[in-house]
């Protein structure tokens, strides 16, 4: 059975990245969104069985949203992707619920790992 993901990454370059190498997986992407705000509402929409979501967005950060779509719906997998290795946003991100933490530049294989280990 595919599986639903909803990728959210303001640069529109690295969810074409992130939609290649999952949808030549056989996964599914059921939205993208640009920033926070926009994750949360389309999350709401799609209800996905992942959300790769990345941490620097304008008008919502990452965190944020991750924190917005855990508290209305607390089974939510949510990996966070950042390119700055920066340890306080990754434990603060692991402790508001996200299943994982990906550095850009993405590694195909680092992300594959990531997304079957969050859902199956």
């Amino acid at each position: 059975m595919a599986k639903n993901i909803l990728i959210c990454d303001d640069a529109a370059f690295m969810r074409m990245m992130i939609k290649d190498i999952l949808t030549k997986n056989g996964y599914t992407i059921v939205g993208e969104a640009e920033n926070g705000l926009k994750a949360v509402e389309k999350y709401n929409e799609t209800k996905p069985d992942l959300v790769m979501m990345d941490i620097t967005m304008p008008e919502m950060d990452g965190i944020q949203a991750l924190k917005k779509i855990k508290s209305g719906d607390p089974s939510a997998n949510i990996i966070m992707c950042s390119a700055m290795g920066q340890q306080a946003m990754v434990i603060e991100s692991i402790q508001s619920g996200a299943k994982d933490f990906i550095v850009k530049p993405f590694q195909p294989d680092r992300v594959l790992e990531a997304v079957k280990k969050a859902i199956g």
